[in-house]
């Protein structure tokens, strides 16, 4: 069915219960960066649910567990950033990412010495999880990350829009990098029912509804100034670049990250008004656990610097606001 308009949303579907503490800390965080002429960019992570039942059990959800948007939070820390990083509850996170499952109990050993009990670092694992924690522990001493969390499609616009209002400030030295897999489709809150769905009843029919298109709104209204990212995921080659260019068309916006299913981990084409390039990682690479998302990164914060210089901002080294 046709979707309502992104005013319409927002009074359909209330803030999440812990909107109003993320706003302050969003608040805070881009005020303390500003006041010391940082940029600052937003990354969106991991894949949105749409609940089923207002006490939910069921939803329907993505494949998306934010890798992409994980690893490129690190490399915009890199590259002197302070970074929002406002991710899907339990998707994979900055620095943390590098041990999911048992990989981190794997690097530990423990010493039983009765009421003394200790745990340390395997010695061959030292050298792997040394310099990520030393990076860990440096983004966090200098208050450079902050973390913000969303569960379904309506958290996560509330929040999206609470982080651009904060933003809008910074101007030209605002990004925002969109990598979320944001559901396509939602169903109105209320045509939701509010307990548990019963299979005794039967199987039930679900109409979904198009999920309101909120990149006009940001671009337009919310955060104008600031150098907006988007990503295409398609299956299909044939449709990857011409609704790439078709998005920047309809929502003016700077660049479109577009990546096909089958070979993101690898390639993706960095989409922009005028020009396409193409990033795609060798075999050695890919063998040697290289992330593309180190050199999407560093492609686009060097197309931000020459934004920001086009709007008369200085591009200068960060300053710590601690």
């Amino acid at each position: 069915m046709a979707s309502s308009t992104w005013e319409e949303f927002f009074a359909v579907h209330l803030p999440p219960p812990d909107f109003e503490d993320n706003r302050s800390l969003l608040k805070e965080f881009c005020e303390r960066h500003d006041q010391y002429g940082n940029k600052i960019v937003l990354v969106t992570s991991g894949g949105t649910t749409v609940p089923l039942e207002h006490n939910t059990v069921r939803f329907v959800d993505n494949f998306s567990a934010g890798t992409r948007g994980a690893s490129s939070a690190e490399y915009f820390l890199e590259q002197g950033y302070a970074v929002i990083f406002m991710h899907r509850q339990k998707s994979l996170e900055p620095f943390t990412r590098h041990f999911t499952g048992q990989k981190l109990l794997d690097m530990l050993e423990i010493q039983d010495r009765g009421p003394n009990t200790s745990i340390s670092v395997k010695p061959d694992s030292v050298d792997v999880l040394a310099p990520i924690l030393l990076r860990y522990k440096a983004a966090h001493a200098a208050g450079a990350i902050l973390h913000v969390s969303f569960t379904t499609v309506s958290e996560y616009f509330w929040l999206l829009r609470a982080a651009c209002e904060c933003l809008a400030n910074l101007g030209a030295r605002a990004m925002l990098y969109l990598a979320a897999a944001v559901s396509d489709f939602y169903i109105p809150k209320d045509r939701v029912p509010t307990h548990k769905m019963q299979s005794a009843c039967g199987a039930p029919i679900i109409q979904l509804h198009l999920v309101p298109k909120m990149l006009a709104p940001l671009v337009n209204l919310w955060v104008p100034e600031a150098y907006v990212v988007s990503f295409k995921l398609e299956t299909d080659e044939n449709l990857l670049i011409p609704k790439a260019r078709a998005a920047l068309d309809k929502y003016k916006h700077k660049m479109v990250v577009a990546n096909l299913l089958q070979t993101r981990h690898h390639r993706v084409i960095l989409v922009s008004p005028d020009v396409s390039q193409e990033i795609v990682l060798t075999r050695e690479e890919v063998h040697a656990g290289v992330d593309i998302e180190s050199s999407i990164v560093c492609e686009i914060v060097r197309v931000h610097a020459l934004h920001m210089r086009h709007a008369g901002e200085p591009v200068s080294p960060p300053r710590s606001p601690r």
